[in-house]
Formats: structure tokens, sequence, C-alpha cells
């Protein structure tokens, strides 16, 4: 079984990577993303301690609403120190780059997707002999 789930809109991971490991079979696997730690740390001003985990927000336009958008940014080691903390094995990191199809259907917004921080992929194991 895999599962996948967005971490960046969580302060606390603990009790939902739990849940996770809890519902998968040994050699199951949850694929995990975040956005880049990067870019919650290079957007805010002043800067913040990287090493510290810390949330910012972004107004979001949704139906003629506008509604806030909170994030929690955390340092690399903090995200896979509650990877391990919660049983998972870290088998995959990856720093993922946009399709090259997008270069016709995004041709403003490519340049900077290929060529800044976005997001972070983590595939985590449930270890075979975790049970």
């Amino acid at each position: 079984m895999v599962a996948s789930l967005v971490l960046h809109y969580l302060e606390d991971w603990g009790p939902t990577l739990a849940e996770f490991w809890r519902v998968l079979r040994p050699g199951g696997r949850l694929i995990a993303s975040v956005d880049h730690p990067f870019v919650g740390y290079t957007i805010q001003e002043p800067r913040p301690d990287y090493f510290a985990s810390n949330s910012y927000t972004f107004d979001w336009s949704f139906g003629g609403r506008t509604v806030p958008m909170r994030f929690w940014r955390k340092p690399l080691h903090a995200m896979t120190d509650a990877f391990t903390a919660a049983g998972f094995r870290l088998s995959v990191l990856s720093e993922p780059q946009p399709d090259p199809a997008g270069r016709e259907r995004f041709p403003d917004e490519f340049r900077a997707l290929s060529t800044r921080t976005t997001f972070l992929f983590f595939v985590l194991e449930v270890p075979d002999a975790a049970r």
C-alpha cells in the first residue's frame, strides 16, 4: 500500500505520522511532500533562525474571498527526525523539477520553478521487521 500526504500545513507531524505508520503494513510506503525549508526561510523578513520551526502565512483567494493560509516550516533535520521517530525508514529524498512539457504551458513560471527550491518529496517505508 502507498499513501501520500502534504505536511507543511501541520504544526505537529507526530500524530499524523503515527497514524500512517499504524495503518500501513510492513513494506508499505508513505510519500510525503513539504515546502522546501528554504522557501519559508527566504521569504520572511527578518530572516528567522533556520534551525527553528516557525509558521508563516499567505493570503490565498478562493471564489472571490481572501483566506489566510498558514504554513509550518521545519529545518531538514527536524523533518527527518519526525519520520524516524514515527518508525519510518527514509528511502528517497527528492527536490523535484517541473516536467519539461510545462515550459510550453507555463512559460512565465517555468524558469522560476526550474531554478528555485520549491518542494521536497520523501518516500518513507515501514520496515519489514517493524511489527
